[in-house]
């Protein structure tokens, strides 16, 4: 079973009844109800818990960390981040959503400002599967639609993804780079762009089966899941001494 921790700042859902109108539960409780299944374990995370629902104890019983972030980036204790990029570099996936782009841990981990356009423009967004053949796509079409969705254009100011998954159009004419996978370390990073607090995009079954694919994608191989110390490098050899010639 793979261990999935889905972290939120719970921010806009208790400050707008638009956004509460929309999730209840929080984003993260409509995640949550969207993708269990029987193959995952799922706890929930928030930022106004202690540690923000990040102690050792959670991080090192998940597999896989969704995070979702807007307004509260520079809330996040530096401390929790340095603890959540370590556990990547030991194998933790590590999904981050829509604005999480601009958290600091996603920030940390790509080494670049992340920075990009926006507009919230209550427009279409179509996202184009441009690698068919990747298990994130998965049980998904040539593209998906999203009816309303705040726009994200380039330039993306991230490194050369190792992986492109999608690539969206908005109604604008903008093009964005939508579903991109990195690794570093032992772990695994998938960035998937839809998922503005004031659209229904968490309800969206094709956006909860690609965090679903990205989930199995993502979790660690059962024998890294124990996320030991790296291996020590091999001691150096004694020099063999000269021969003495008679």
């Amino acid at each position: 079973m793979i261990r999935v921790t889905i972290w939120n700042e719970y921010s806009h859902e208790r400050r707008k009844e638009k956004v509460a109108a929309i999730y209840p539960n929080g984003i993260h409780g409509a995640i949550a109800e969207g993708i269990a299944n029987g193959a995952f374990y799922i706890r929930t995370a928030t930022l106004n818990e202690p540690e923000h629902g990040l102690s050792d104890e959670v991080l090192n019983d998940t597999d896989v960390l969704i995070w979702w972030g807007h307004r509260a980036h520079e809330e996040v204790d530096d401390a929790i981040v340095d603890k959540v990029c370590t556990r990547v570099l030991d194998g933790m996936g590590f999904i981050a959503l829509h604005s999480s782009h601009y958290s600091k841990v996603f920030r940390k981990l790509m080494g670049t400002s992340c920075s990009l356009i926006w507009r919230v423009a209550d427009e279409k967004e179509r996202l184009w599967v441009v690698n068919p053949s990747h298990p994130i796509v998965q049980g998904v079409g040539r593209f998906f639609e999203l009816e309303q969705e705040e726009m994200y254009g380039e330039f993306f100011d991230i490194p050369e993804p190792e992986e492109l998954i999608f690539l969206s159009w908005f109604q604008g004419g903008e093009v964005f780079r939508s579903g991109c996978t990195f690794r570093r370390g032992r772990g695994k990073i998938f960035y998937f762009r839809p998922g503005h607090e004031t659209y229904p995009t968490f309800h969206d079954a094709n956006v909860l089966r690609v965090i679903a694919n990205g989930v199995r994608w993502a979790a660690p191989e059962p024998e890294l899941r124990s996320f030991g110390e790296w291996p020590s490098p091999a001691p150096a050899l004694e020099p063999v001494p000269n021969e003495k010639k008679a």
